[in-house]
């Protein structure tokens, strides 16, 4: 009986000499250049599959950046669905293994031309089509919390409720993979508690951002968009954590202002995460996440 084979993989990327250049995988059993891809392990999302994929493939330590795209083809009676991301390249050196035999490092229109499959070539065009150096932003709205009825204290020391708890560490996961080293949130009780496990994953302390608070954000919405553009314009890749009063308004905002259609309804569920993807204070891409 035929089956779908869930896999994923990536355009990895670096710059050299000012030309962006992205790796091939040349597997001698196959006698083909491919991306590098792979299956999901039991429980793996995609964005994980891929970032161990690449890792176990190339040795390359990377960023994931936007979503490319989805490939899907038949192998014997099963089908193939690969789902690609663009990824920068960040650090570590190949070494041959039984499954890939050599590595390649090409300008753009060599490695299409190098491709041995017409289905990889999308994938690599959907890269082209925004520059390669984006910043990344990840922005968070904050996992479940206690109810509101049964809290009778102050709404923002309103901690996570034991199901947000379990919703923690997915989202460090998820930033780990995206190389998060910045981090940033509504000084909420619980939404600095959904992030701060990531900032001490790398070190770095929580920066309050009080425009990203429901409270705040209501008659101030133009100045929390520009402090948004100005989380992404500082560097790195940022993490924001932010409320559900607050997102949906937020994003349709920068969205507009960069001519970068969200579709009809803007979704932010409590510990999901939108992977923002920003060049010259512009918002160009844009992906939704549900976090497991």
């Amino acid at each position: 009986m035929a089956q779908e084979v869930a896999a994923a993989g990536a355009v990895v990327w670096r710059l050299r000499d000012g030309t962006v250049e992205v790796a091939l995988v040349y597997r001698r059993r196959y006698d083909d250049w491919t991306l590098p891809k792979g299956k999901l392990d039991r429980g793996e999302t995609a964005r994980t599959a891929a970032h161990r994929e690449v890792r176990e493939e190339t040795g390359a330590q990377v960023a994931l950046g936007r979503f490319l795209g989805r490939t899907s083809y038949r192998v014997g009676t099963d089908r193939k669905v690969v789902d690609y991301f663009a990824a920068r390249y960040l650090n570590g050196d190949f070494a041959p293994s039984d499954e890939v035999a050599e590595l390649r490092w090409l300008p753009v229109p060599d490695a299409m031309a190098r491709l041995t499959y017409e289905h990889d070539h999308p994938v690599l065009m959907a890269f082209t089509a925004h520059p390669a150096d984006l910043t990344t932003v990840l922005l968070i709205r904050h996992a479940k919390a206690g109810s509101r009825a049964e809290w009778h204290d102050a709404d923002e020391l309103r901690p996570l409720s034991r199901n947000g708890e379990k919703q923690v560490a997915p989202l460090r996961a998820l930033a780990a993979v995206y190389g998060a080293t910045r981090v940033h949130s509504a000084p909420l009780v619980r939404c600095v508690r959904t992030v701060a496990p990531i900032a001490g994953d790398i070190g770095v302390p929580v920066t309050e951002e009080e425009l990203m608070a429901e409270r705040k954000y209501e008659g101030m919405a133009d100045a929390a968009q520009r402090r948004l553009v100005e989380i992404a314009d500082e560097g790195g890749v940022p993490v924001v954590c932010s409320q559900g009063g607050v997102i949906p308004d937020l994003l349709a905002r920068v969205a507009a202002e960069s001519g970068v259609s969200l579709g009809r309804r803007v979704e932010s569920k409590k510990g999901s995460a939108w992977a923002l993807f920003f060049t010259e204070s512009r918002l160009v891409a844009a992906d939704y996440i549900r976090v497991p």
